[in-house]
């Protein structure tokens, strides 16, 4: 079956019922059907809308569509253009593709245009016309939308110039930002299903699993657990029924990497399961993806559709005699179910609560049957593993680490956003060069990795490799990949206290040590925090964080204080000012803090007195100004309007 054509080839009379097993290779390289003019004519059509050939007079505007920059506008942005380019006769000359996330959401709306990769930042409607008049129409650069040089104030042409792409090493997200995630045919153009046509017409499943196990792809969803290792223990565990599992919950406050490469690349998702279940024995695949995700929802089901559509899920996929088929479970916003064996008890319908392992769920899973669990990032790095080699794959990262992680660079940083970097890169290089330094000029503090179950790492951590043994020898953890920096303001008491309150509150409740555990931990922390600790209070978190972490029952429980840990170990200093001096470092704790407005800075403008919402701020105008300590809330309003840096924390 053609599916460029929708019609069975006339001369090899392939079928829907018997499909070619080079129906990928065809559709990608051709020539198509026996040298047929009409296909090849229509691949070539599908693969330029992707891949501008060299010497093409096609430009393209690939306009950013993931949810960040939607948030800001960039779908009118897409329709506008399409508008303005028919209004200035340029079909057929130019088109617009709307992409996956480019990464760089500070920046956005973001949009590139190809061949010259003119890269324009923040875009908004009124924009539009120009971008067509100039650029489009008369080869202009619109230079006032282009990405400055943060220290010189130059303009950057090119994506691949500014400073927040230059470092990265983007395989997962190769084609995010480059393909329309809703055209099956833009992510065949560009190599996809070539893998899984390669594994069930060329090898069997020891081979796919050996490949995997060879190039050194750990798990990208937590501890890191060899992920050939892991399809090994399913493909040779007894059953009569198997099963495929893709966690894309993604709990962790600040992460967004699975949500984004689901919407910018689903297909690749697909792909790896696909050869996981291949490899495994399995028939049935299920991605749980949080309910959060509207649009990471609706792209997979879009492509889950256009791939049964084309052939590639279902019954006898290439005439292969292998049948694979992907349903979608949408969780419901339960951060233990980020676990996977409360995980798989929420797929079968049931409460999401952790099992006791063993046995694992390579051995017995979803419905008692073998499973093989992993996540969004693992699964789309296979099919680049089958499609290049193994040793392609090693020649990325380190000894121990291959290949590259994907983070989600946020909190006091310049440039937050999407980067993909290679195993071994240094925390200062993703921080001060890909991330731009800390806002505002402040000093940098420390950096809380792998999520709320992660450690907070300090200035002494900034040269350290990125990898899991480095990270896990410093008392830290790769996690899934959240990255939140913290400045000079952040009180690392009061940010152990917050990540406890939400591993606290989003605890399932089913083992004593995490329930009652994290209670007591956060009751103490809080204590600290109003200026009510004792000294006491620092073995006492000690002791139980260590209880916590050896008895809790799931991986969630174990790791849930290491925040309270990391910052015990390198801010403990921070601990005992709170509680000897009953004084905040940072000036966050409101407890522990007053503001007086300085009589020598002051001069009476009263923007302090307007913006304070309790009326605690007294004087008459271009008088000295006075706060009344009884009536302060403590909100900080007043010090954020002052422009002469006339309120003071005491």
């Amino acid at each position: 079956m053609n599916k460029l054509t929708d019609k069975c080839c006339e001369k090899c009379q392939n079928s829907p019922q018997n499909p070619c097993k080079d129906f990928v290779k065809c559709r990608k390289e051709g020539p198509l059907c026996h040298d047929d003019v009409s296909c090849r004519e229509k691949r070539l059509k599908i693969i330029n809308q992707v891949n501008l050939p060299e010497n093409s007079e096609i430009r393209q505007v690939r306009i950013c569509n993931g949810t960040g920059c939607i948030s800001s506008g960039a779908n009118s942005l897409a329709d506008i253009f399409e508008k303005e380019i028919e209004k200035n006769g340029l079909s057929g000359k130019i088109q617009v593709k709307r992409t996956g996330c480019h990464g760089f959401c500070e920046q956005g709306p973001l949009l590139v245009i190809e061949p010259e990769r003119t890269f324009y930042v923040r875009v908004q409607e009124d924009d539009v016309s120009e971008i067509v008049e100039k650029d489009l129409l008369n080869g202009e650069v619109v230079e006032r939308l282009l990405f400055r040089d943060p220290q010189t104030g130059e303009p950057i042409q090119t994506y691949d110039k500014v400073p927040f792409y230059a470092k990265q090493k983007r395989l997962v997200l190769s084609n995010v930002g480059r393909i329309n995630p809703e055209l099956i045919d833009d992510y065949i153009a560009n190599d996809g299903y070539i893998a899984f046509s390669k594994v069930v017409s060329e090898m069997d499943s020891e081979q796919v699993v050996n490949e995997v196990l060879h190039s050194g792809l750990r798990g990208r969803g937590g501890a890191g657990f060899p992920t050939g290792k892991k399809w090994g223990f399913a493909r040779k565990a007894e059953g009569d029924k198997k099963y495929v599992a893709c966690n894309a919950d993604e709990g962790d406050p600040g992460a967004f990497m699975d949500g984004y490469v689901l919407e910018g690349n689903p297909h690749s998702v697909l792909e790896g399961m696909m050869i996981c279940g291949y490899a495994i024995g399995a028939d049935e695949g299920y991605i749980y993806v949080r309910a959060e995700y509207p649009l990471a929802i609706r792209r997979l089901k879009i492509a889950i559709a256009q791939a049964e559509d084309a052939g590639l899920l279902g019954d006898n996929i290439l005439n292969s005699g292998f049948n694979f088929r992907i349903k979608i479970k949408e969780g419901a916003g339960a951060f233990v179910c980020g676990e996977e064996t409360a995980l798989l008890t929420s797929i079968e319908g049931n409460r999401g609560m952790p099992r006791v392992r063993p046995p694992f769920p390579a051995n017995k899973g979803l419905w008692g049957k073998p499973t093989n669990l992993n996540n969004v990032e693992t699964y789309s790095n296979v099919p680049q593993i089958i499609r290049n080699g193994s040793e392609w794959y090693r020649s990325y990262g380190t000894e121990s680490s291959k290949g590259t992680k994907i983070f989600s660079l946020t909190g006091k940083v310049n440039n937050t956003g999407l980067v993909e970097v290679p195993m071994g890169i240094t925390m200062r290089e993703i921080v001060f060069d890909i991330g731009g330094g800390i806002l505002g000029g402040k000093k940098f503090k420390a950096v809380q990795i792998g999520g709320p179950s992660g450690a907070c790492l300090s200035e002494e951590h900034l040269d350290l490799p990125i990898d899991y043994d480095s990270l896990t020898a410093a008392g830290a953890m790769m996690g899934s990949g959240g990255l939140v920096v913290l400045d000079e303001d952040n009180c690392m008491v009061d940010v152990a206290r917050y990540f406890l309150t939400f591993t606290q509150s989003e605890s399932c409740g089913k083992c004593t040590p995490c329930r009652e555990g994290t209670t007591r931990m956060l009751e103490i922390l809080t204590r600290i925090c109003n200026g009510e600790g004792k000294l006491e209070d620092i073995d006492n978190l000690e002791r139980l964080a260590r209880v916590v972490k050896s008895t809790a029952l799931c991986g969630l429980g174990q790791t849930c204080p290491n925040p309270v840990i990391s910052t015990l170990r390198f801010f403990r200093n921070e601990y005992e000012a709170h509680i000897k001096e009953k004084r905040c470092p940072a000036g966050a704790c409101a407890a522990l803090i007053t503001y007086r407005i300085n009589e020598e800075k002051c001069n009476g403008c009263g923007r302090c007195l307007k913006a304070c919402p309790v009326g605690a701020i007294t004087g008459e105008k271009k008088q000295l100004h006075k706060i009344d300590p009884s009536l302060c809330i403590k909100c900080g309003s007043c010090m954020e309007k002052c422009k002469f840096d006339a309120i003071e924390i005491v």
